[in-house]
């Protein structure tokens, strides 16, 4: 064969792996936010006091892991805070929460006011009780001032939020 032909043939083979090398690389677009995303992006509106977009982003990332304690745990408050139209919903998700993780204080503290609110001292009582078995005093004394008092702290204070999964 002729030392055109190899000569031609290297050329071509060099210039062809020079345009695929030279090609960049596309990255690969997500179409959904990570669950650990949307849970730290729902629980930062959820502490600016935007329920409702807070709420959006909590269902999408109980919906991308519903195994996510935390998670349940944010979106019942942000569903609580949002009105007594929510409160069953609110309560399916610290149940939720805590059956994911019986050790999540938060829930109790939280779902301990969502029953003073719904009228069930009773039910609030024991969650208050559960948060001191779990050693959990600083908790406690906050959810015991709401049942002294019959309402929460103002502004928010957000003991029962997990700001980190």
């Amino acid at each position: 064969m002729p030392a055109n032909f190899f000569t031609a043939l290297l050329l071509v083979s060099l210039f062809s792996g020079s345009l695929a090398m030279g090609a960049p690389s596309q990255p690969k677009k997500s179409t959904e936010a990570n669950e650990s995303d949307l849970f730290a992006s729902g629980t930062e509106k959820l502490l600016a006091g935007d329920y409702a977009a807070a709420e959006k982003d909590l269902r999408a990332a109980v919906k991308a892991d519903d195994k996510n304690a935390a998670a349940h745990n944010n979106l019942a408050f942000v569903l609580r805070k949002q009105g007594s139209v929510h409160f069953d919903e609110a309560l399916k998700q610290y149940n939720r929460a805590i059956e994911l993780n019986d050790k999540l204080a938060e829930a109790y503290m939280y779902r301990g006011v969502l029953y003073q609110a719904m009228g069930k001292k009773d039910l609030a009582l024991s969650d208050h009780a559960r948060l001191l078995e779990l050693g959990r005093g600083d908790l406690a004394k906050e959810l015991e001032w709401v049942l002294d008092n019959g309402k929460e702290k103002e502004p928010p204070q957000f003991f029962g939020v997990v700001q980190k999964e």
